[in-house]
């Protein structure tokens, strides 16, 4: 096994960098889609879910096949190289659409984006570092996401307000971070060595992967069920009462907590273990939800949005990382990619679900149904036999 030092290194923070940009260009675009679509475009709440939804999923069912030739192949960069290319070059051209089935095409396209890259990198980030500082480093890569992602918003709020620009010029500017993020990572990320499957029998299908990490995908699978697309909450937010331009602001406090949490979250499950970390955040989840469905005012919007952001702080890279742990080093990105596929392919019919019940019973239904998955999920992870803390490879 390479030795690594105690240290992120120039791969993770780099890596990190790549994300922060790309989630620059994202997020200056995601808080004003769901308005856009439904103000602009004429799109229902059910709709949103079917885009939303549509987009995970495809992007899932690639981050399993990316993980499992990334494992097979010598080079895990050049999935990575593609899949953000294919995203900040598609992106932009939302600002040119005229119909909500337009915008659907190309959220699934950068989605597909998002399929080719996001594993490979995360098994790069897991192979980056020293097995101790797993949790450390996955909630690294987090928060800078994260952190992009209070920066898109904002970059937008102030567009929106200080030069009063329309809602496409917002979209275009878009391309601008995101050449930023490919250039990062074309320059500084480097190719790390590590031990092939190419020399034996395909197992894209994971039968030697442990009855363990089955046993925590499944229950992953059950939680996203009810983890519908974040875009539910920022209409909630509109019925509430946020005005329609403070809702990159509200987004931006999302992740302003999401980023100053998720570094600390993922060392925390370092120390302490992964399994308390992940129920823990999952009962966070419901008890938001919840309260998402009883909410009345403007001012429980804000509230409830940074008590949301605590729930990614403590399991983006908590989860990641144990799955990393359950698994034998050189089955990394196939792992990674089933716990994508799981976390994906159940976004479409959580989304679908959530809108429906949304459309015909209102919004605090939904939201309730929501906390009550999220709720029996941590239940079901209390029963779910999996090692405490990282695991050292041999």
């Amino acid at each position: 096994m390479r030795q690594h030092s105690k240290r992120l290194g120039r791969n993770v923070i780099s890596l990190g960098a790549v994300s922060f940009f790309t989630d620059v260009a994202s997020e200056m675009m995601y808080p004003l889609l769901p308005v856009f679509l439904a103000s602009v475009l004429g799109a229902s709440a059910s709709f949103i879910g079917v885009i939303e939804g549509a987009a995970e999923s495809v992007a899932a069912l690639l981050k399993l096949a990316s993980g499992w030739w990334s494992d097979r192949v010598k080079s895990r960069k050049g999935l990575v190289v593609a899949g953000y290319v294919l995203a900040s070059v598609v992106r932009p051209f939302t600002a040119a659409t005229h119909t909500a089935s337009q915008v659907l095409g190309i959220r699934v396209t950068d989605r597909i984006g998002k399929g080719i890259r996001s594993t490979p990198r995360d098994a790069l980030i897991a192979e980056s570092v020293d097995p101790s500082i797993r949790g450390r480093a996955f909630g690294f890569h987090a928060a800078a996401d994260n952190a992009g992602a209070v920066v898109g918003p904002l970059i937008a709020f102030g567009v929106l307000y200080e030069w009063h620009t329309p809602l496409r010029t917002v979209f275009w500017l878009t391309a601008i971070p995101g050449a930023l993020a490919v250039l990062v990572l074309w320059i500084f990320v480097k190719d790390i060595p590590h031990a092939t499957s190419a020399g034996n029998r395909p197992q894209m299908l994971g039968t030697d992967l442990s009855s363990r990490f089955w046993g925590y995908l499944a229950v992953v699978f059950t939680f996203t069920l009810g983890n519908s697309t974040d875009a539910f909450l920022l209409l909630r937010a509109r019925q509430l009462g946020v005005a329609i331009a403070l809702a990159p602001v509200l987004w931006a406090l999302l992740n302003f907590i999401k980023s100053i949490t998720g570094t600390y979250g993922g060392g925390l499950s370092d120390r302490i273990g992964r399994k308390p970390l992940i129920i823990g955040g999952w009962m966070v989840y419901a008890a938001v939800y919840l309260a998402f469905g009883l909410a009345h005012s403007a001012w429980q919007a804000w509230a409830l949005f940074a008590v949301y952001g605590v729930f990614y702080g403590m399991t983006e890279g908590t989860e990641k990382a144990l799955v990393v742990d359950l698994v034998p080093s050189q089955r990394k990105g196939t792992a990674l990619g089933w716990y994508n596929l799981a976390i994906g392919i159940g976004a479409l019919p959580a989304s679908l679900l959530f809108g429906a019940i949304w459309d015909s019973a209102g919004a605090p239904r939904a939201f309730m149904f929501g906390a009550a998955i999220a709720l029996a999920a941590s239940l079901g992870m209390m029963f779910v036999n999996v090692r405490s803390g990282a695991r050292v490879e041999a």
